[in-house]
């Protein structure tokens, strides 16, 4: 049965998101807001909640799941990004992005592109997945909370709650979410192409 937290948008409680990366600490997998919508999330070692988070929404060896990152410090460690492709980046975020990139040594081998060797990035511009963030020191894998058969994700924490109880450990409610997901851009060959277009404005990668 998963714990659910009534958590503040704006200024989410410490001793909450301390509560929910202990969970993540733990091997927890959890369903939590960003400023597209919701999103699945557990700690980057967590072979286990990858493997649940690809049940829950019934995906393959190619879905590109995201590394979503404190800070663009933080985004730099885990992806190569050469000087045209960094001012890109940089100027989109944080935001409602997801960049493929050519993934580092830093990313488990499992996490990759089977053939691309890349990974999704993101920088959130939202307090309860930063203050999460800057607890776990270190990027929350993460996917969409978009189940099989549905057209647009669930924006509310209590009906994720309802829906998923027990295939989560955590559940973070902090009001209703956007329901369009992130932009995607690839930059893995050097120029964008953009694979999504989502919540973020296309427009600078035309």
């Amino acid at each position: 049965m998963a714990k659910y937290f009534d958590v503040h948008p704006d200024n989410p409680q410490q001793r909450t998101v301390a509560q929910v990366v202990a969970l993540l600490r733990d091997g927890g997998l959890i369903a939590y807001p960003t400023d597209s919508c919701y999103a699945l999330g557990c700690a980057l070692g967590n072979r286990d909640g990858i493997d649940r988070i690809r049940q829950i929404r019934k995906l393959d060896d190619r879905h590109h799941f995201t590394l979503m990152c404190q800070d663009f410090a933080q985004l730099g460690q885990f992806v190569h990004l050469d000087n045209a492709v960094f001012r890109a980046v940089k100027a989109s975020t944080p935001g409602s992005y997801t960049f493929i990139l050519p993934a580092s040594k830093e990313v488990p081998r499992r996490l990759l592109h089977p053939k691309k060797r890349t990974v999704g990035v993101r920088i959130p511009d939202n307090a309860v997945a930063q203050a999460l963030l800057a607890e776990l020191g270190e990027p929350l894998l993460s996917s969409t909370l978009l189940l099989p058969g549905q057209a647009e994700p669930m924006v509310s924490g209590w009906e994720i709650n309802e829906e998923l109880d027990h295939v989560v450990d955590a559940v973070l409610d902090s009001g209703e979410c956007g329901t369009v997901p992130t932009t995607v851009v690839d930059f893995s060959d050097g120029e964008p192409e953009i694979v999504r277009r989502g919540a973020g404005d296309t427009a600078r990668f035309e």
